[in-house]
């Protein structure tokens, strides 16, 4: 059975939600991908929904929206966007903090870095999950 892998972020309206539109794309075959958050914004990232069109072809508003933690299911895997402190916290099995500073508001280039690097920890997280390592 695949492990059930959170991004976890405050407002679950950026880098938690490109996180879960990343994962579903590159790793659903090793584990199912989840994001939500402590506090609600209305809607996805503008920025953030535009930039992994552009970069995937996949529109995170047709299938994915704001939630709270509530709305998950059992997870076994937590990962945290870089929020540290503030960071909602769930019982899991394993949980691990990104370090990835939001780009909201900083233009696409840094959006185009936080994607590069949500997709190496993505690519990483899927090896350590397929080599039972986690």
């Amino acid at each position: 059975m695949k492990p059930n892998v959170a991004f976890i972020c405050v407002h679950n309206s950026c880098r938690s939600q490109m996180a879960e539109a990343l994962a579903k794309k590159f790793a659903s075959e090793s584990f199912n991908a989840y994001s939500a958050g402590s506090e609600l914004k209305k809607s996805i990232n503008e920025d953030a929904v535009q930039y992994i069109i552009e970069r995937i072809g996949v529109d995170m508003t047709l299938s994915q929206k704001p939630k709270l933690l509530d709305a998950l299911p059992e997870i076994d895997i937590v990962i945290t966007m870089g929020c540290y402190d503030v960071c909602p916290s769930i019982p899991c099995s394993h949980r691990e903090d990104w370090g990835l500073e939001d780009p909201t508001g900083k233009g696409k280039e840094f959006f185009e870095l936080t994607i590069d690097k949500i997709i190496d920890n993505i690519e990483n997280l899927k090896a350590r999950i397929d080599a039972n390592k986690l």
